[in-house]
């Protein structure tokens, strides 16, 4: 019962701590979505080996979407003309951050992170497209024809209406709403689930895990980097989620570098988008994917311990400071909105793993069962006076 208490306890003081920051984070994702949306500038990563590709990583960075929203928007983008580097480093800087992951690190975590995690993703992103982009040839005549829909009530196609006179359609008030009902519904529908999750998971580590084991074999080093990658390459989370988890982890006595790989391997890599990519990118373009997040996050998890020993600063000490600025209320306030807006993307997920469950089991039960069992035993003596096939009862 004490041990139920204690994750209890460490996983809503999470909650608490992170709350508003989130809720932030959905709001300029709203925005975002409305004032620019991916899909309309997609014709902008279609030609070039070089500038698409800076393109896609940096149009990846702020965008709000987990590692498996954005395998959707991925196929979109390659559907449309995107190249195969733009789309590979759009896979890659978009999971890796975004302005709610930003949000969340600032508050869980320290600024040295918060700055650093945007920026070696954009770095990762960009070294992988370039060199897919490099190893494949393309096609710099083919014809983009991105996705100009109006994103708040499709009234105008992109083609039939110029830009100028669709603006008068809509006020900047409809946008604002529009904006708020997609990140509040949209967007928190994708990552609540995960983020419930990663908050349970890093309570759990917080109650059971010992701080002299996790400083044993994850205080630093190469070793520990290889650990974490090993841990964050198949395991399923967004960005979001893994941000309490790490933070967990530090407070144990994980090294920023260590931290910083699960972060960055965790949200980009998993076996369904592995599964994805070799099918949207190929096996070369997934390769040179796992290849680059891999050694990027390990070179610059080493580089980011030797900066924290170098200047004396403890990740450990500071880890959760910039939620202290927060009022208690704001943060009270912040989840209970929170636990309000999941309850019913839980439930769905909930509910959906539920009917996956039984529809698995009733296709297991199918295949048991003989479509025709009246025609297993078959009459093919000489002596039998059986009609042309008969079947014995």
């Amino acid at each position: 019962m004490d041990y139920f208490s204690n994750i209890t306890q460490n996983t809503f003081h999470l909650l608490l701590e992170s709350s508003v920051y989130v809720i932030f984070g959905l709001i300029i994702s709203g925005l975002m979505r409305i004032f620019l949306s991916p899909a309309s500038v997609a014709k902008h990563l279609g030609k070039g080996r070089f500038i698409s590709v800076f393109k896609a990583a940096f149009l990846g960075i702020p965008l709000p979407l987990c590692s498996c929203g954005v395998l959707p928007a991925a196929v979109s983008l390659k559907k449309q003309g995107a190249n195969n580097g733009a789309t590979a480093a759009f896979l890659i800087s978009t999971p890796e951050s975004g302005i709610d992951s930003i949000a969340i690190t600032y508050a869980l975590l320290d600024p040295v992170m918060t700055i650093a995690r945007p920026i070696v993703a954009f770095f990762s992103a960009i070294t992988a497209g370039i060199s897919e982009n490099l190893f494949h040839k393309q096609n710099d005549q083919e014809r983009v024809h991105p996705n100009l829909i109006c994103p708040i009530d499709g009234c105008c196609d992109g083609q039939d209406c110029s830009p100028k006179e669709h603006r008068r359609h809509h006020s900047f008030l409809e946008k604002i709403k529009t904006g708020l009902i997609y990140a509040f519904t949209d967007v928190w529908g994708d990552i609540a689930s995960w983020f419930a999750v990663g908050l349970l998971l890093a309570g759990m580590i917080t109650t059971f895990i010992p701080d002299e084991a996790i400083s044993r074999y994850l205080g630093g080093g190469l070793p520990s980097m290889l650990i974490m990658l090993a841990v964050g390459i198949p395991l399923y989370i967004c960005a979001t989620a893994s941000t309490p988890i790490a933070a967990a982890l530090i407070l144990k006595g994980v090294s920023p570098g260590a931290a910083l790989v699960f972060l960055l391997a965790g949200p980009a890599t998993n076996v369904t988008s592995i599964t994805v990519l070799l099918g949207i990118l190929g096996k070369r373009a997934t390769a040179i994917y796992l290849t680059t997040i891999a050694l990027s996050a390990v070179m610059f998890g080493l580089i980011l311990d030797q900066f924290y020993a170098l200047s004396g600063l403890s990740a450990k000490a500071v880890v959760g400071q910039a939620a202290e600025f927060m009022p208690y209320w704001a943060k009270w306030t912040g989840a209970v909105i929170l636990l309000l807006l999941s309850v019913k993307p839980i439930f769905r997920s909930i509910q959906a793993g539920f009917k996956s469950k039984v529809t698995g089991r009733q296709a297991s039960l199918n295949k048991s069962i003989s479509p025709d069992p009246f025609k297993a035993i078959t009459c093919d003596s000489p002596n039998c006076s059986c009609s042309p096939d008969p079947v014995h009862k």
